[in-house]
C-alpha cells in the first residue's frame, strides 16, 4: 500500500498533465461537458477531505510550536504576495471582473498539491502540510478584506458574503471535521486504520478528478474569453517568476533552516486556484471570464512547478 502511494505521489505531475489534456480533448469533441460544473464542489470537498486526512494531529501542534516558520508563512503569503500582486495588477485593463479573477487566484495560497511539490523540491513538506488548515482559514478570513482594498466599491457589487460562508462550511469546516473523525477512528480501531490507510491513496486521484471536472466543464466556455486569457497570462508568468524569490527572502529574514525556507518559497509561489473556483462561479455573470482566468492560472502554475522542483533547492543554497 505504501509503495502504491509513493508511486502516485512521485508521478503526480504526469498524472495531472495527462488529466488536463484528456479533459480538454473530451471537452472539445464531446458536447455537453458543461454539465460537469455541478460536480466541481463535491470533487473539491473530496480533495480537501483526503488532503486534511494526511495532517497528523502531532504535526498540527508542531506547526504552531514552530513560531518562526508560521510567522514566515503568514508574512510571505499575506504581506509580501499581496504587495507583489498590487504591482502586477497595474498592468491589467481596468475591468473589475478581470481584476477580481486575478485577485481571487493570486491572493490565496495553495493548501493541497503544494505539499507534494515541496516534497519533490526537498522542502519541509510535513511542516507545510501541518500548517495547511490554519493557512486555509486565514486566507478565507483575509480574502474579503483584500478584495475590498483592491476593488473598492466594485467589491460590494461583485462579491457577496453568502458564497464565502457556504464555501467555508462545505469545503473547509466539514472536510476538516470528517478528517479528524477518521483519524480518531483509525487510532482506536483496526477497521478505522484499514479505512484510513486506503483513503491515503486518494490525494493524487482526487486532485486529478478536480482538474478533470473543472477543465471539462470550463473549456467549452472559453471561446468568448480568449482575449482575457491573453491579458492575464503575462501577469501569471511574472508572478510565477518573482514569487519564489519573495518566499526565499522571507525565509532568510526569519532565519529558517534550509528545508523550511524552501517550504516558504513553494507556498508563496503556489496558489489555491481550484479551491476559489466555487467562489468565482458564484459571482453574477462570472461565466466565461472568471473560470477562464482561474483555469489559465492553474495551467501556468503546473508548468511552473516543474521548474520550481529544480530551481528552489538551488536557490535556497545561496
Amino acid at each position: 500500500m505504501q509503495k502504491l502511494r509513493e508511486f502516485l505521489e512521485n508521478r503526480q505531475i504526469s498524472v495531472y498533465f495527462a488529466t488536463v489534456t484528456l479533459a480538454a480533448v473530451i471537452a472539445m469533441f464531446v458536447p455537453g461537458t458543461t454539465v460537469l460544473e455541478a460536480g466541481v464542489n463535491p470533487a473539491l470537498a473530496l480533495m480537501l477531505f483526503v488532503t486534511f486526512l494526511q495532517v497528523p494531529l502531532a504535526d498540527l501542534g508542531r506547526a504552531f510550536i514552530q513560531v518562526r516558520f508560521f510567522a514566515a508563512l503568514l508574512t510571505a503569503n499575506f504581506v509580501m504576495v499581496p504587495l507583489l500582486v498590487a504591482v502586477l495588477v497595474q498592468f491589467l485593463p481596468h475591468d473589475p471582473m478581470v481584476l477580481l479573477g486575478v485577485l481571487l487566484v493570486l491572493l490565496t495560497p495553495c493548501i493541497d498539491y503544494v505539499v507534494t511539490f515541496s516534497h519533490l523540491g526537498r522542502a519541509d513538506a510535513r511542516l507545510l502540510l501541518a500548517a495547511t488548515p490554519a493557512l486555509l482559514i486565514v486566507q478565507m478570513l483575509l480574502l474579503p478584506v483584500y478584495l475590498g482594498l483592491f476593488l473598492g466599491n466594485d467589491a460590494t457589487d461583485l462579491v457577496q458574503l453568502g458564497p464565502f460562508v457556504h464555501a467555508f462550511i462545505w469545503l473547509i469546516a466539514i472536510p476538516l471535521l470528517l478528517a479528524g473523525l477518521v483519524q480518531f477512528w483509525a487510532a482506536r480501531s483496526r477497521t478505522g486504520e484499514w479505512v484510513f490507510t486506503r483513503l491515503g491513496l486518494l490525494p493524487v486521484p482526487a486532485t486529478a478528478l478536480v482538474l478533470f471536472v473543472v477543465i471539462a466543464a470550463v473549456v467549452p466556455q472559453l471561446g468568448p474569453a480568449t482575449d482575457v486569457v491573453l491579458q492575464v497570462i503575462p501577469i501569471y508568468i511574472a508572478f510565477a517568476a518573482l514569487a519564489p524569490f519573495l518566499g526565499w527572502l522571507v525565509g532568510r529574514l526569519f532565519r529558517l533552516d534550509v528545508p523550511a525556507g524552501r517550504a516558504i518559497a513553494f507556498s508563496a509561489s503556489t496558489r489555491n486556484s481550484l479551491v476559489v473556483l466555487p467562489l468565482a462561479l458564484a459571482v453574477p455573470g462570472a461565466i466565461p471570464v472568471l473560470p477562464a482566468i482561474i483555469v489559465t492560472q492553474t495551467l501556468v502554475e503546473l508548468i511552473s512547478e516543474l521548474i520550481y522542483v529544480r530551481l528552489i533547492p538551488k536557490l535556497t543554497q545561496l
